[in-house]
């Protein structure tokens, strides 16, 4: 057990909704002693030649843990980056989107799920995370900075950051202890990340829970608009209303925390400054360390 600090390193690959705050979520005051985070980015771009920059910047500072945060990670500059790693022996959980089953799930010629994943690898794939209407005529600046704010509040207020943070937390507490990692394979489906969420009133989870429903339904709505339809008097009704979709999951989103807070219920999970994770629920108590089992 090592008393300088677990290096993590978050390697974005453009962007999906939850990617602005990986680097934070895990040192959300700057105050943890046992941790140093940093980010590497390609900015929005996704091509080979661009992921493959950001993958030697983050070698030439080998982490004890890599997260590749990325759109479809079945891409080759993601694909490249998690064999890089691979190689180089450092240990790497992705986290993306719904089209990235296949690159960690395939099917055998029996039609038997298969598991993909590289070893001492492991994913963590958000359906909740849509693609926005990357058509020209709709989307500018500040569309794409509207729905960016939409989904960042539906993933914070429904669960999922919670959901990936206690699993980033599992795996960097076990690898700091020098035990193996219980490396997580998971899909953050809208049921699961609800159950998990802390919440205390049924109809703030109902609200969650349909939050990340009709944040799913936007991914449809984005592929079918950028991918499939040519004609703009098609498409362009098709992303414009899933923008609509997710302005609406938001405003549920906020909702169900608004009931949660009116009844001084919000479950918070900070963390210590030894990286230990607290929790407490009334605004005015002080957080402590969960019971144990």
């Amino acid at each position: 057990m090592s008393d300088s600090p677990f290096k993590l390193a978050v390697a974005k690959f453009g962007c999906i909704g939850a990617a602005p705050l990986l680097d934070l979520i895990l040192d959300e005051r700057a105050d943890r002693k046992d941790l140093q985070a940093r980010g590497y980015s390609s900015g929005a771009k996704l091509d080979a030649a661009s992921c493959a920059a950001v993958t030697r910047a983050m070698l030439a500072e080998p982490p004890d843990l890599a997260l590749i945060v990325t759109p479809n990670a079945a891409l080759p500059g993601a694909t490249a980056a998690r064999a890089a790693l691979a190689e180089a022996k450092i240990p790497a959980i992705t986290i993306s989107d719904g089209p990235s089953r296949k690159a960690f799930i395939g099917k055998d010629e029996n039609g038997n799920k298969t598991d993909k994943t590289l070893p001492n690898q492991g994913y963590i794939i958000l359906p909740c995370d849509p693609m926005l209407g990357a058509r020209r005529e709709f989307l500018d600046p500040t569309e794409m900075s509207l729905f960016n704010a939409d989904i960042i509040k539906v993933l914070a207020a429904t669960g999922v950051i919670r959901y990936i943070q206690t699993r980033l937390d599992a795996v960097i507490a076990a690898r700091k202890a020098g035990k193996a990692a219980p490396f997580p394979k998971a899909i953050a489906e809208a049921d699961a990340v609800v159950a998990e969420a802390g919440f205390a009133n049924p109809y703030a989870a109902a609200k969650a829970l349909a939050a990340l429903s009709m944040a799913e339904s936007v991914a449809r709505l984005s592929t079918r608009g950028c991918f499939i339809e040519k004609d703009p008097q098609k498409y362009l009704p098709l992303i414009a209303a899933g923008h609509e979709i997710l302005r609406a999951a938001a405003a549920l989103a906020d909702a169900a925390r608004e009931i949660e807070k009116a009844a001084d219920t919000v479950y918070r999970a900070p963390h210590g400054a030894d990286g230990g994770e607290l929790w407490k629920t009334a605004l005015l108590d002080k957080p402590r360390k969960p019971r144990a089992g």
